[in-house]
């Protein structure tokens, strides 16, 4: 004998089950996120407040991101977050270790080592805290705003390109009349866009120019008009900005392209399409009285400075390479502990001698070994190409699962990470967000579809 249940008419519902009501799922780490993005777009704005906006603040804006990079990492800290990784314990300590010998067996200057060691205590546990809090979602966000970005960018430099050193656009930090612009070639000045030094414009572009490339392969997660135009406007930034750093990285990140899509055969078309897609693009705009001018300065700072440097030999070996034989030849020279950290960055040269030049080298290998001797020195550089390695490994073993976005970031995070300035503000703010978004991209957990079952999280090798 079987029992008929019969709905109840007087809860209204009759055999059909109540909806559960589903809250929104709250992100635990949405103010850590939002901390992030505040570094991000301080890091590509900051110099427009220091030259345009604020220009009474401009010396304490060139630390606008400290504060936030010290909470995020003292939050995570509080939470647990952070891995306990040997790169980041080692760092920490070296930058402990290297207050006290700057104080005590170096240049003296509290603040000055104070300034020096805040790179290692808190500007590349950063990185980690980027890799741990990001998910891959908000890796993509990242590189969508970066394309939106890059169209008024490079609407800038053609404006700063074109303008007097004495109008607005070019007005230099602290509202200097005398321009931020830099020598370039035939009278023209290679442009800042929104920092402060034309350095920040070359980090930005080859930041940028990994998303773009990425985004040709994923052309599902971003707008097409918005991509085919930030392309365009990355491809005329380079004769606009006469910078052949911007050319050099461009032209790494496509190498790194090439390499990615012949394991993929299936790409190749799609390659194919980019190539010529791009030859048409410098085509057009080669025929525009507007770029001419750019691209002929361009051409004259590229063929003289080739000349000064020793051509692409030259320019790569002692730029790119950041000169580690010198380094080490030259620290025979030092004194052990070095001559104290901070000295070798721009306001340690300030406080210290009271001018902006390079008390121990230009170079960044040379930098540290000088500020932190051989011994914290090399340790310090070691770090470094580790970590880079670990980041390279992980990201070519994505290359199998189909996922190109650790890959391609690492076309400019390589040498930002091993060997980037960080003695540099602006410098210091790309090598760290490129090597916390490789990172983050690595987060296995994060991709859908194309993730080997039962994989380890990639993320969890650095912890």
């Amino acid at each position: 004998m079987m029992l008929k249940i019969e709905p109840n008419p007087d809860l209204g519902i009759n055999d059909k089950p109540m909806p559960i009501s589903k809250k929104p799922k709250v992100d635990p780490n949405r103010i850590l996120k939002q901390g992030i993005w505040a570094y991000f777009l301080l890091l590509i704005f900051e110099g427009a407040l220091r030259k345009w906006f604020l220009q009474g603040l401009a010396t304490p804006l060139l630390i606008i991101r400290d504060p936030i990079a010290i909470w995020l990492v003292l939050k995570c800290w509080q939470r647990d977050l952070l891995p306990s990784s040997i790169y980041l314990i080692g760092m920490v300590i070296i930058g402990v270790i290297s207050i006290f010998t700057a104080v005590f067996l170096g240049h003296g200057n509290l603040f000055v080592a104070l300034f020096g060691a805040r790179i290692l205590l808190f500007h590349f546990p950063l990185i980690f805290v980027i890799g741990k809090i990001f998910t891959r979602e908000d890796v993509i966000n990242i590189g969508k705003a970066t394309l939106l970005i890059t169209i008024p960018m490079t609407i800038l430099i053609a404006m700063q390109f074109y303008s007097p050193q004495s109008a607005w656009v070019n007005r230099g930090v602290g509202g200097d009349m005398a321009g931020a612009g830099y020598s370039g070639a035939m009278g023209f000045f290679r442009p800042p866009a929104t920092f402060s030094f034309t350095t920040g414009t070359s980090s930005y572009y080859g930041f940028a120019a990994c998303f773009i490339f990425y985004f040709w392969f994923d052309l599902k997660r971003v707008n097409k008009l918005i991509l085919i135009a930030a392309t365009l406007a990355m491809f005329a930034a380079v004769p606009l900005s006469i910078s052949r750093t911007v050319l050099f990285q461009i032209g790494v990140t496509a190498i790194f392209t090439v390499l990615a899509v012949s394991r993929k055969p299936q790409y190749i078309g799609k390659l194919l399409i980019a190539v010529v897609g791009g030859i048409t693009i410098l085509a057009i705009l080669a025929q525009t009285s507007f770029f001419n001018q750019a691209t002929e300065a361009f051409t004259s700072r590229f063929t003289d400075a080739n000349g000064i440097e020793g051509g692409l030999k030259g320019t790569l070996g002692d730029r790119f390479l950041g000169g580690l034989v010198s380094a080490l030849s030259e620290s025979a020279n030092q004194p052990y502990f070095g001559y104290g950290t901070g000295m070798g960055t721009n306001v340690g040269s300030m406080l210290l001698s009271g001018n902006r030049k390079f008390l121990i080298s230009e170079g960044e290998w040379g930098r540290e070994l000088g500020e932190m001797g051989p011994l914290l020195g090399l340790f310090v550089i070691f770090l470094r190409i580790g970590l880079t390695v670990k980041i390279i490994l992980a990201s070519y073993r994505k290359l199998a699962v189909n996922d190109f976005l650790p890959w391609l970031l690492l076309s400019f995070g390589l040498l930002e990470l091993a060997q980037g300035n960080w003695a540099q503000p602006t410098y210091l703010g790309f090598s760290i967000m490129i090597s916390g978004l490789m990172l983050a991209s690595l987060n296995s957990n994060n991709v859908k579809k194309r993730v080997i079952p039962n994989k380890k999280n990639l993320n969890e090798a650095f912890a």
